[in-house]
């Protein structure tokens, strides 16, 4: 399923997808605030395990971010189960070119509506590292509300972080 809106198109990964995807990931300062199970370096051999990991995956919930017909970053939900079986971790990541252009807000709008319409679900969390202002105006311009800050609760790359949580529900959107 392609998720729309204007410039930004939210679509399955393909197998030509990999050499831009590899392109951008690999590069320090996106993955500067991603969990460490984001790779860095971010090889080919990365990109092409996980398009293949991702592809057909159903219901689909990782989309390939496009703008302008090129590949520009990823998003998806990351599902849990037990009580948290209806409430997805959202996470995101564009390449640098891409940056500050509102992109990644109507991804969060498009994937989060996605999920409440369709997927059923009933909240969705993000949690975001202190060190990354920009991800949560991203967030805030989505419409998610700050729910609290677990207080030096992350470790990268030797920095010990706050970690800023975020939630969206049906209601606000």
């Amino acid at each position: 399923m392609e998720l729309k809106d204007g410039k930004v198109l939210l679509r399955r990964l393909r197998p030509e997808d990999a050499a831009t995807l590899q392109m951008h990931a690999d590069d320090e300062g996106v993955s500067a605030y991603l969990k460490d199970r984001f790779p860095y370096p971010y090889t080919i051999e990365d990109a092409e395990f996980f398009i293949n990991l991702k592809m057909n995956e159903d219901p689909q919930t990782v989309y390939a971010i496009d703008t302008e017909g090129e590949f520009a970053g990823m998003i998806g939900l990351d599902l849990r189960q037990d009580v948290y079986c209806r409430t997805p971790l959202i996470g995101y990541w564009l390449g640098r070119t891409y940056w500050g252009a509102g992109i990644a807000t109507t991804a969060v709008k498009l994937l989060t509506s996605y999920a409440f319409n369709q997927l059923d679900m009933i909240c969705i969390q993000a949690f975001v590292f202190s060190e990354n202002p920009a991800s949560m105006r991203v967030l805030e311009k989505a419409g998610y509300q700050k729910q609290g800050i677990l207080k030096g609760s992350v470790i990268k790359r030797s920095r010990i972080m706050d970690e800023h949580v975020y939630a969206a529900y049906p209601q606000t959107q």
